[in-house]
């Protein structure tokens, strides 16, 4: 099951950033996704493949 997302998508994932929020917005793709918290802005950069897996919706 894929689930289609692109750039400038705001994600849910499954567990939430230390700050709470569990919305990020993507601002890179390739082999590697970049994640920016929607609350405090901080950047997190991680494989497709654990993105794939810790996302949980497309809003």
């Amino acid at each position: 099951m894929d689930k289609e997302y692109t750039m400038h998508d705001i994600v849910e994932m499954k567990k939430q950033h230390p700050c709470g929020s569990k919305l990020f917005k993507i601002t890179r793709l390739g082999a590697d996704i970049k994640i920016k918290c929607e609350q405090c802005g901080r950047v997190i950069m991680m494989p497709r493949r654990d993105f794939e897996k810790r996302m949980k919706t497309v809003k």
